[in-house]
């Protein structure tokens, strides 16, 4: 042992070696790391595998991961075979010890630090590079199955005659490879350089050669690797040029060559291209040469004519080429993008027809009656309604009904009618206590349907329901009820087991009952229960006894979240929306598949694009993670997902869309065919909203077809702000039943308006025929007004509605107290060459805690209504209201002032008719103000009334004596305040 201090006979400190005891604490505790390490990534796998099982999508998640598996180890493998390779060749080519100069020589200590380690060195360095290569590369498995999968979109570009596939499928996959291929050849030359200079093939201060005659060979083959790869990069550049992106006056996010594109950039690339293979060649040429002269040279010229041809001779023709006469050298490239943006969005068979704006026709009678025939005016918002839903049919705390509502239509009597719908869910927040129990197994499941017609209310501003209550019933028949998958079951239940769940309230106490479906995934297994507490961070998973025989768990429960996973090549829309299908509550997605390779079609951004004044204050609406930029989009599957199972359906609705073609073979078994929608799924597919907000956006400049117009500018358009509200937010587009001039019938719609770019007027109105399974369906209509006369757009609208002074006023006196206005959908309808727009107004307020239909907002050829019903409404623009001579009702001769023999009584009745009579003049004057004193005195004498009969009947004997009438015969009894 060491002397640590003392003589010979001093004390000694004897430095041992840990003890075995303690070695074998250590050991086990490393070993129980690396099992806990092991367990954890293995518990994100089995849980993975467990649910694409359970849903029978588990070749979804085969085969995705054995294609990054494949990717990681190939790409890993390459990238540290090829700088392993280099480290080791620059090792081996190193120059004697004896050759080495004194700059060599100080790096002894560096060679002998690393000599001992230089395999483990070289092995971990190469395992590093390997593994962030491989990681890199298996983030490319949808860019790999594209390529391996591509199918023929069968149209070719304009300007190279390639198939649209190769710069779909292929490019973006040959432009991976050369990214791989740029990363492997620096890494290679990084190390290459390193080796060579730590063991003298290279030096920098010594005098004499710089490299050895083995390190220039090396370094030189290594620079023409990555000079011949440019080479490639310049090639596939041309080819590049027709899906690139540009600044452009026309339009933003331009794609495609233009002008400089085709006569300048195009030939620089190929000219550069053979600059580089000539370069290329002069590094490899230094094998035999052993000299670096004109390997610089080569490069020092390709440099050059990057600058000059790639970058200066582009400027000078754009300048002196181009922007003299822009119009005209531009012109064929624009129709170019023309042609391709509206093929790749869908939009090339829009019908842009004239329309006038002012209505011709006289007999006003006739009009009044074609509004009826025109469209079922929705005036039940499902944007505004929600809280209403909430007040009137939430029945207990813990059901929740979502911000925004949806349409869609239901028959009655062999007659379609717009319905406004929405599930009673759950809603964990309004539970009486929240713990881990009562979330996770007590309450798991919402409960029934709500529907209410959207084209009336009741005489109080309320919905009409067709279905309602709790159990829900009504017009929808028998189907389950139970809600176990939706929109707002965000986490995740346990249900099955022993643990019976609340299934509803009524007045004979609470129902429980046990889940009965095959979803979710087995808990009885320990390793799945281990797995699990794992995954979800909940240890009592693990032991708790509320779960037993039969306990499943039940996640990714909402209907974005189980079609994303089962299909994460798809992009979903932003509005899932429920529909009673047969027996059953499905949830219905719409899906799309894009691709950012459409050569010539213009870009953009679906985040972007879809936004409007709904997603703004509702997220769920918005299109998830979705800000990459598209230039082409389908939606080319219906999903379904069962709202009690949770069995997701992927239905093939796109049967020409080479995109979903390509990502059928890759997942092979995975969407059904089309004509698996039985028809009662098929009355309730609609056009997504999504989509046709990304149309609309387009068809603001790509209405036009020749290129002049386009350049021009003169023919803009743009989405309007909504009107009834302050976001300064896109209108939202409208779901409505309404037929275009050319329609013999009514069809369910989607709408929307557009106005000049910067200006309030309306330039057009656009709707696409919404109604599944019929031959217009997809079918856009534009109807576009004359430029020389100026039709009042939505903003324009919704001003001349508020600076009406009758309507002013009674808003005003609407707003009384402590009320709140909230105006709802403003809709357009094309109406005999003019345009109907009708606004429902809500008020929300005065001890009221949700919205209540109160007036209707009508305007048609500049004549305005503001009434209590639409019909009125409508009646009143028209001019054709009943102007009959009938008397008015007399509450005085159908129920004659109760009468009593007491005076004071008496006195009292007489002061509560006159209220009464107030009350109702102060109605037919909307002076709500005045209404209001009118019901107080009303009830201060009926209360008056009350306490003087009761202070005459303790005087009379008992048993004896005429009853007096009883003041609640008065004129209270018949109608209340708030049903006034």
């Amino acid at each position: 042992m060491p002397d640590r201090g003392g003589g010979p006979t001093g004390p000694r400190i004897r430095v041992g070696r840990p003890s075995r005891r303690a070695r074998t604490l250590l050991m086990t505790l490393g070993v129980l790391a690396v099992l806990g390490m092991a367990f954890t990534m293995f518990a994100g796998f089995w849980t993975d595998w467990l649910w694409y099982r359970s849903v029978n999508y588990s070749s979804v998640f085969t085969t995705t991961l054995w294609t990054k598996i494949g990717l990681f180890f190939v790409f890993g493998l390459l990238m540290a075979v090829a700088v392993g390779f280099n480290v080791w060749l620059a090792h081996r080519l190193r120059p004697p010890l004896s050759a080495m100069s004194m700059e060599q020589q100080s790096l002894d200590r560096y060679r002998m630090g690393v000599a001992p380690y230089k395999k483990w060195l070289l092995l971990g360095i190469t395992a590093l590079v390997g593994l962030i290569a491989g990681a890199s590369a298996a983030g490319q498995w949808r860019t790999w199955l594209m390529w391996v999968n591509g199918v023929p979109f069968g149209q070719k570009d304009p300007q190279f005659r390639l198939d649209v596939s190769f710069y779909a499928f292929d490019l973006p996959w040959y432009r991976f490879l050369l990214g791989f291929g740029f990363a492997a050849a620096i890494l290679s030359l990084i190390a290459a350089a390193l080796t060579h200079y730590l063991y003298g093939g290279l030096r920098v201060t010594s005098p004499g050669a710089r490299a050895t005659a083995a390190a220039t060979g090396h370094l030189s083959v290594l620079l023409g690797i990555f000079v011949a790869l440019k080479a490639v990069a310049y090639w596939l550049d041309r080819y590049g040029l027709a899906v690139k992106s540009s600044d452009f006056k026309a339009t933003d996010n331009w794609t495609g060559l233009r002008y400089v594109d085709a006569n300048a950039y195009l030939p620089a690339k190929t000219i550069l291209f053979c600059i580089a293979v000539i370069c290329a060649a002069l590094f490899f040429a230094t094998l035999w040469r052993r000299t670096w002269q004109l390997p610089v040279i080569g490069f020092g010229l390709m440099v050059l004519s990057a600058i000059l041809i790639g970058g200066l001779y582009p400027a000078i023709v754009q300048k002196f080429q181009v922007q003299p006469n822009e119009q005209a050298k531009e012109a064929p490239y624009v129709n170019k993008n023309l042609k391709a943006t509206r093929e790749a969005y869908g939009i090339d068979d829009a019908q842009v027809t004239e329309y006038s704006g002012t209505g011709s026709t006289k007999d006003k009678t006739k009009l009044r009656d074609d509004v009826d025939s025109t469209a079922s005016i929705r005036i039940l918002d499902p944007n505004i309604v929600s809280p209403t839903f909430q007040q009137l049919q939430q029945i207990r705390n813990y059901y929740a009904f979502p911000t925004n509502l949806d349409v869609d239509r239901y028959s009655k009597d062999g007659k379609d009618q717009d319905t406004v719908i929405g599930l009673r869910e759950l809603n964990l927040n309004g539970i009486p206590k929240n713990n881990w129990i009562n979330d996770h197994f007590r309450y798991t499941h919402g409960y029934g349907v709500v529907a209410a017609k959207g084209t009336t209310a009741d005489a109080e501003g309320r919905p009409v329901f067709t279905e309602s209550d709790l159990p829900s019933k009504g017009d929808l028949g028998d189907y389950q009820q139970r809600v176990y998958y939706g929109e707002k079951t965000t986490t995740y239940s346990i249900v099955g087991g022993p643990q019976k769940e609340i299934d509803y309230s009524d007045d004979s106490g609470e129902k429980t009952t046990s889940y009965q479906g095959k979803s979710g995934v087995s808990l009885s297994s320990p390793v799945n229960r281990a797995a699990y507490a794992l995954a979800f961070s909940e240890p009592q998973i693990l032991y708790s006894g509320a779960i037993g025989e039969g306990s499943r768990i039940l996640y990714n429960r909402t209907p974005k979240e189980r079609v994303e996973a089962v299909a994460p090549w798809l992009t979903i829309d932003g509005d899932a929306y429920p529909a009673v299908v047969g027996n059953k509550i499905q949830w219905i997605v719409d899906a799309y598949t894009t691709t950012n390779g459409y050569p010539y079609a213009s870009r953009t951004t679906l985040g972007d694009t879809t936004a409007d004044s709904l997603t703004a204050t509702n997220n769920s609406r918005a299109v998830v993670a979705q800000q990459n930029q598209v230039n082409y989009i389908r939606n080319s599957v219906k999903a379904t997902i069962d709202a009690y199972t949770g069995e997701v359906k992927l239905y093939q609705w796109d049967t020409k869309d080479p995109v979903l073609k390509t990502w059928m073979k890759a997942f092979p078994g995975t969407v059904q065919s089309k004509s698996a929608i039985s028809p009662g799924l098929m009355d309730h597919l609609r056009y997504p909203q999504d989509l046709f907000k990304v149309q609309r956006e387009l068809l603001t400049r790509y209405h036009v077809k020749d290129a002049q117009t386009f350049l021009s500018g003169s023919e803009v358009w743009q989405v309007p702000d909504d009107p009834t509200n302050k976001s300064g937010n896109a209108v939202p587009p409208y779901y409505l039943s309404m037929k275009m001039p050319d329609q013999k019938a009514q069809a369910f719609s989607l709408t929307t308006t557009f106005t000049p770019n910067g200006r309030d007027n309306l330039s057009a109105f656009m709707s696409v025929d919404a109604e599944a399974g019929t031959s217009d369906y997809g079918k856009i209509r534009i109807l576009k007004l004359p430029t020389s006369t100026t039709v009042n757009g939505p903003k324009q609208v919704q001003s001349q509605f508020n600076s009406e002074q009758d309507i002013a006023e009674s808003i005003k006196l609407l707003k009384g107290g402590d009320s709140d206005i909230e105006y709802g959908n403003l809709l357009t309808v094309p109406l005999d060459g003019g345009l109907l727009y009708v606004e429902p107004v809500y008020v929300r307020g005065g001890g009221l805690k949700y919205p209540l239909l109160r007036k209707v907002l009508v305007t048609y050829g500049g004549n305005t209504a503001f009434e209590d019903t639409l019909d009125q409404a409508l009646d009143k623009v028209f001019g054709t209201q009943d102007t009959g001579t009938s008397p008015p009702d007399d509450d005085t001769t159908t129920n004659p002032p109760p009468t009593s023999e007491n005076p004071t009584v008496q006195g009292a009745l007489e002061d509560a008719q006159k209220a009464f009579d107030a009350g109702q003049d102060a109605l037919k004057k909307n002076d709500w103000e005045a209404y209001g004193k009118a019901q107080k005195d009303l009830e201060d004498a009926l209360r008056r009334a009350e306490d003087a009969q009761n202070a005459a009947d303790k005087k009379k004997p008992s048993g004896g004596g005429e009853a007096s009438p009883s003041p609640s015969g008065s004129p209270s009894a018949s109608r209340s305040p708030s049903s006034a």
